[in-house]
């Protein structure tokens, strides 16, 4: 495989996390063909955690770079008073003029935006930073609800652990499932997550009286592969409708009946995974109706198709005509 460099950009008060998914899921192997360096600006770079990082190279190692990856900052990141070094956006702009691919960890988005190559473009960021994001760089295209971004040679994750997704996503495209869920399996990581960042924004405290709707998605869950509407779930809550919708997206950051299909699409690809039903009799047993269906919810959120997500993830054989 021909040699593939990854530049990390190490800057003043990034977050050791950030900097080290990148490190190691890009960490050299004989399945992978990276090679990975830290540049920064100069040496040693301060993070947000109290310590200095020794870099080996300076901002010449990007101009060799084919994918650069810039980490986010720590608590108390303030993005309109702290300026970034032009000498880094020009650097950015150089490698993005060059087609080189530029990524973004958390709030590292804020230095894409600042050098220009978000500029139309959808984008996203840590959940905190989204309306600082969408406010400071309007030219953005700020996508609040999902995990991270792909617009081609320029992808952006949300928050923090979001980077591992989209590192692990980069290691996808380049080559391919296997590699990535192996890499996966050896950091103890979800080879692809679903939802969005919405989930882990903090719910509204509910006041004393109000109805948890826990014991009424515990039901539906049992019940799947049965046609379940909002009226359904608003009578088993002993709620009105309204009351209803506006609860459940105060506790899940979604709608009743995008959590279904969510639910739904989980419980079709643990069958894929641990069966070896036909793709008709997971698509009836997921409660997704029919096998047309069942692909199109796998083309929408995952980018494949059940068989390939199968043999990708099962060791089942397959009965004919799956």
């Amino acid at each position: 495989m021909a040699v593939h460099r990854v530049a990390v950009l190490a800057l003043e008060g990034m977050a050791p996390l950030d900097l080290a998914i990148p490190l190691q899921i890009f960490a050299p192997r004989a399945e992978t063909p990276y090679q990975l360096s830290v540049c920064g600006p100069a040496s040693p770079v301060p993070t947000s955690s109290g310590f200095a990082l020794a870099v080996s190279g300076g901002l010449d190692g990007l101009d060799s770079a084919d994918t650069l990856i810039v980490p986010g900052f720590g608590q108390g990141f303030r993005p309109r008073e702290e300026p970034l070094p032009q000498e880094v956006l020009d650097a950015l702009t150089t490698a993005r003029d060059r087609g080189r691919r530029v990524v973004s960890i958390c709030t590292g988005a804020f230095v894409l935006a600042a050098a220009g190559l978000l500029d139309g473009l959808h984008a996203t960021t840590h959940w905190q930073y989204t309306d600082e994001l969408e406010r400071t760089y309007p030219a953005v295209n700020v996508d609040r609800d999902v995990l991270y971004v792909d617009e081609g040679d320029i992808l952006t994750s949300a928050g923090v652990c979001c980077g591992i997704d989209l590192c692990l996503h980069i290691v996808r495209r380049d080559l391919g499932a296997v590699t990535a869920n192996q890499i996966a399996r050896g950091i103890v990581a979800a080879p692809h997550r679903e939802g969005g960042q919405a989930q882990y924004v903090p719910a509204p405290v509910a006041d004393a009286g109000d109805t948890a709707l826990a014991d009424t998605r515990a039901w539906a869950l049992e019940r799947l592969d049965e046609t379940l509407t909002v009226t359904q779930l608003a009578r088993h809550a002993d709620m009105s409708e309204r009351s209803f919708m506006r609860r459940f997206t105060e506790e899940t950051g979604t709608t009743p009946l995008r959590w279904l299909v969510g639910a739904r699409l989980g419980l079709a690809r643990e069958l894929l995974e641990t069966t070896d039903h036909s793709i008709d009799r997971v698509a009836r047993d997921s409660g997704l109706g029919s096998a047309a269906n069942l692909r199109l919810h796998f083309r929408r959120a995952l980018d494949t198709t059940p068989t390939a997500y199968r043999h990708a993830f099962s060791r089942h054989v397959p009965n004919p005509g799956t």
